[in-house]
């Protein structure tokens, strides 16, 4: 037939609903940190895009132009990654849509 578990082997009620908790927190929490730094993108994408270039420039510089096409393409790949995460910016005076 089939092994029973004693006792001490079975997973106790209470632990698991903690731990799905937990989790649910967790799930909420990193869901709300992506919209920060969603909105934060949004704000700030220019100079994010400043910085991406400003750093392209560095390694292309630092690799004497060796690698300045895959350098360009990656930085364009950056700008573009930037963009399509981040979130248009707000109205501050409108509260926020629910």
């Amino acid at each position: 037939m089939f092994p029973t578990l004693n006792q001490s082997e079975q997973p106790k009620h209470e632990e698991s609903e903690t731990a799905m908790g937990l989790m649910d927190n967790l799930k909420g929490k990193a869901e709300e940190l992506r919209e920060k730094a969603s909105e934060l993108a949004g704000k700030h994408n220019e100079k994010i895009d400043e910085m991406v270039e400003k750093t392209g420039q560095a390694v292309d510089k630092a690799t004497k132009h060796k690698y300045t096409d895959k350098i360009e393409h990656g930085t364009a790949k950056a700008k573009d990654a930037v963009d399509g995460f981040a979130a248009k910016p707000k109205d501050e005076g409108q509260p926020p849509a629910n």
